[in-house]
């Protein structure tokens, strides 16, 4: 099979690389150029493409880089600078996955002739009876099928995830086997746009106006605070929430720029027992679950699962069975079979509550 590999230049896609390779795949490496500024973290540097370049050079196999910049400026940052503009929270690494790994890389990889895309994800694709399914990864604690919750049949039917049954002490004795420079390589945690050094603040800076606004209570009207930047607050965020106006913790529940408004509240007076959902940010892999069926939700990388009903009508809801904190408007859910709590049914955006 010739298989493209996603090669970021971390220790996952590079063992990935490598054992496709010894399974006898014709393999040949790309690493996505996708950020055009300065980045001090993330899978974007200069220093990943080389690490990526000389993992292929070590295993034999072709390596190219593709330049999406323009592609990922339209779907990721552009989109990402907006949300916070309009007081929403999205999350840039899904819109990557879905917009550009899966999306036009696949569409490269079938022009180009290869029968399959692989990249070095903690997830499983799974066939039975003929059908695809994404299943979470071995490793509950680098799990990552929830960033993958968009994928589809189509897609996942020319998805190769090499490394999704393996934990990540097994991927790095691999990568130390096959004598890959990145086997010791530490993980990369950060968005890649923005600088670590510098932070979110800074990036949006440099980008829109950030709005003051008055801080109040949900519960009492209460102006009880203020800040100089309301889409730097994020709804259900706690900490830095006004820490030390009595002690006590304080959850954001709303964030309206437009208005100046920012509601805080107890968690008492915060809590939901509800998600809206983007109708047309709706994705299945197989089929759409009906209304009052139950299904398991996460809406963070490695959050809580939550049990909630769905709800079509009079829109797209997911009812939850026990009160939680309050989801940021823009964020991701994905569900998971309740008789199959690894196997993903779908995934959507929360809407405006």
């Amino acid at each position: 099979m010739k298989v493209l590999v996603a090669m970021s230049g971390g220790v996952d896609s590079s063992v990935a690389a490598g054992l496709l390779l010894e399974q006898g795949h014709e393999v040949v490496g790309a690493t996505l150029k996708l950020w055009g500024g300065v980045s001090d973290s993330g899978c974007c540097s200069v220093a990943d493409v080389d690490d990526a370049r000389r993992v292929a050079q070590k295993l034999g196999i072709d390596h190219h880089v593709f330049n999406y910049t323009d592609e990922f400026n339209h779907h990721v940052v552009e989109p990402f600078v907006r949300a916070h503009v309009q007081g929403t929270s999205p999350n840039p690494c899904i819109e990557c996955n879905r917009h550009i790994k899966f999306d036009v890389l696949f569409d490269r990889a079938r022009r180009l002739g290869f029968d399959a895309v692989a990249t070095g994800h903690h997830a499983q694709v799974l066939e039975r009876d003929g059908e695809h399914e994404l299943a979470r990864g071995a490793d509950e604690h680098k799990d990552q099928s929830y960033v993958l919750g968009y994928l589809h049949e189509e897609q996942l039917a020319s998805l190769l995830l090499p490394i999704g049954a393996m934990n990540k002490s097994e991927v790095r004795q691999h990568a130390e086997r096959l004598g890959l420079r990145t086997w010791d390589k530490p993980d990369s945690q950060d968005v890649c746009f923005i600088e670590a050094s510098k932070g979110r603040e800074v990036f949006l800076r440099q980008r829109v106006a950030l709005t003051p606004a008055k801080i109040v209570d949900r519960a009492t009207g209460e102006v009880i605070g203020e800040t100089d930047a309301a889409e730097l607050l994020t709804v259900g965020q706690r900490r830095g929430v006004l820490p030390d106006r009595d002690g006590e913790k304080r959850y954001v529940a709303h964030v309206d720029v437009a208005q100046g408004r920012v509601e805080v509240g107890r968690l008492e007076d915060v809590q939901i027992t509800s998600l809206n959902l983007v109708e047309s940010s709706l994705s299945f892999t197989h089929g759409q679950p009906t209304s009052g069926d139950e299904v398991l939700v996460q809406w963070s990388a490695h959050g809580r699962v939550t049990l909630a009903t769905v709800v079509r009508e009079p829109a797209w809801a997911l009812h939850l069975l026990e009160p939680a904190r309050p989801v940021a408007p823009g964020q991701t859910v994905v569900m998971y079979r309740v008789d199959e709590p690894s196997i993903v049914v779908g995934a959507a955006i929360v809407a405006q509550p």
